[in-house]
């Protein structure tokens, strides 16, 4: 049974050829290529070594066949992924900016993953739980963010960790009860692997310290800052340490924070410390943005720990 568990939205990403391209302008576009937020942290948790589920669905279409195949070759357990044959798959169009920024259009409120509610989230599926991801993307409807308050009820039931990544996704978290949502998460998990301006967004704060130490103070063990191609910052009470980053050729940047997370989860859960997790979380993340596609840059534990070997030892 799984021992990491996430739930959300799984998708189809259709990416821009050109760098400012328009999405009201006729252009050249790529993919399909396999995405969503928790089905890449899921495929990367499972590719280090962990046993990792997703709680999700698609359509019974080849947007749906392109990314089971995919999680199922990357060893995700994909037995709570439902297939609705009158339903389609979700997709994620996206351009790129010159100065790094994305803007996305999402087909998923009215998709398959877009029926995910309460009924998804069953207590079998907890038995061996030690780790619930949360995604800011995945609260995107009503019955999502009810099956997720249902999971972290089973996890905490089960004494698992909660891990939350905050995600946020301005094309998603469009109403205050969404903001309020996230923010609840965050006070309530045990691990939080954030971007450098999601905390001051979702606690109204604008002081990093200042919010990590309030976070302490609700009984947060861990936070880590990803701060991109400038790497990461690793906060627990013990500690502050920056995570270098791992230099690479930057191709497309979709996926690296969750391949992160995916991998940090992954490691902890296999007993490797913070810091030695943290660091391939970095190295993860890094690698992640040197193919085309959200998955494609995925990194197996060997891999990660090949290059971990000729940086710190």
């Amino acid at each position: 049974m799984a021992e990491i568990i996430t739930i959300g939205e799984i998708l189809v990403e259709i990416m821009a050829k050109e760098v400012d391209q328009k999405f009201y302008e006729t252009g050249e576009y790529m993919g399909p290529f396999p995405s969503g937020a928790p089905a890449i942290f899921t495929d990367q948790a499972a590719k280090c070594g962990s046993n990792a589920m997703i709680l999700s669905a698609v359509g019974d279409d080849g947007f749906g066949r392109i990314n089971l195949d995919r999680l199922k070759n990357s060893g995700v357990d994909i037995s709570s992924i439902k297939v609705l044959d009158d339903e389609t798959t979700g997709v994620a169009f996206v351009t790129y900016k010159e100065n790094g920024d994305r803007d996305f259009i999402y087909h998923i409120g009215n998709a398959a993953c877009g029926k995910i509610d309460e009924k998804y989230v069953r207590e079998s599926d907890f038995q061996d739980i030690k780790y619930l991801h949360i995604m800011g993307s995945a609260i995107y409807n009503e019955g999502i963010r009810a099956a997720i308050l249902k999971a972290i009820d089973l996890a905490k039931k089960k004494e698992a960790k909660i891990t939350f990544d905050p995600n946020v996704r301005k094309e998603i978290v469009k109403d205050e009860e969404g903001r309020k949502l996230l923010a609840h998460i965050l006070k309530i998990s045990d691990i939080i692997l954030s971007g450098e301006n999601e905390l001051f967004y979702l606690m109204g704060i604008e002081d990093e310290k200042q919010c990590i130490e309030i976070l302490f103070n609700e009984g947060v063990e861990t936070v880590i800052i990803k701060r991109g191609s400038r790497g990461a910052t690793l906060f627990t009470e013990e500690l502050e340490l920056i995570i270098p980053p791992y230099e690479v050729e930057e191709i497309d940047p979709t996926g690296a924070g969750d391949c992160f997370a995916g991998t940090f989860v992954s490691c902890i859960n296999q007993d490797i410390d913070v810091v030695q997790s943290a660091r391939l979380a970095s190295i993860a993340g890094a690698m992640a943005v040197t193919k085309r596609g959200p998955m494609s840059g995925n990194t197996t534990f060997h891999e990660l720990n090949k290059i971990y070997d000729k940086i710190y030892r």
